[in-house]
């Protein structure tokens, strides 16, 4: 099944859907191979311990956050990344409200409507 976005995203175009507990996401790029995805977090908010078969790679473009990938703990701030291997746990608090750029290899298909 080839699935697509447009070809530019514009932000104010694109709805934010409620991920629960203080995390709201845009959808933006993706493709069968790729996807981004925009998440805004509240102070407090938690990403649960979870994991799935996609690479994972996460740039924190505001805010701070407390990220668990396998065994370690790292806090981190603007500017940061991190890389998640295919079906390794991983999760997060949020420290100081901001937003992260997750990109998922192939695109979740979950995440979609």
């Amino acid at each position: 099944m080839n699935m697509k976005s447009e070809t530019f995203q514009i932000a104010s175009d694109i709805q934010w859907e409620d991920a629960g507990d203080g995390v709201v996401r845009q959808i933006m790029a993706y493709d069968d191979n790729l996807m981004m995805v925009k998440v805004k977090c509240e102070q407090g908010a938690v990403g649960p311990i979870h994991q799935h078969p996609h690479t994972q790679s996460t740039y924190v473009a505001s805010g701070c956050f407390e990220v668990t990938i396998g065994d370690e703990k790292k806090t981190l701030k603007a500017g940061d990344g991190y890389y998640v291997a295919p079906n390794l746990p991983h999760g997060c608090v949020c420290l100081e409200a901001g937003i992260l750029i997750d990109t998922f290899t192939p695109m979740r298909k979950d995440f979609l409507k």
